[in-house]
């Protein structure tokens, strides 16, 4: 389960933030996710309620913004959502494409008490 040593870094991050804000708690952990990132959501959420247990985030509340992966056809220059690695473009049918988005996976905001 790499979502917890995922959490973990999570952790370490809004730990580090909190520490330098002078916070008290951490109320919300904002969190964003790519379908592509090879991230589970209900794990990453199951691991960082653990993982937040005795410490200054024990009571946030976790919120995962999903994003949907996008991509670039390279042949047709269509941009389409991309399912996965392997779907060609539903424009051309060719599978050389860039994918604009979706791989994401970062702390995208906190809430914190002082």
């Amino acid at each position: 389960m790499h979502e917890l040593s995922i959490a973990m870094s999570i952790l370490d991050i809004v730990k580090d933030y909190a520490e330098k804000e002078n916070a008290t708690e951490v109320t919300e952990i904002e969190i964003e996710l790519g379908s592509l990132s090879g991230v589970v959501s209900e794990s990453l959420v199951f691991a960082l309620e653990m993982a937040c247990k005795n410490t200054i985030s024990e009571k946030a509340e976790i919120k995962i913004i999903e994003i949907k992966a996008e991509a670039k056809c390279k042949h047709c220059n269509q941009i389409f959502e991309l399912e996965n690695y392997f779907a060609p473009c539903p424009e051309c049918k060719n599978s050389g494409y860039e994918v604009l988005r979706g791989k994401e996976l970062q702390v995208k905001s906190l809430k914190i008490e002082q």
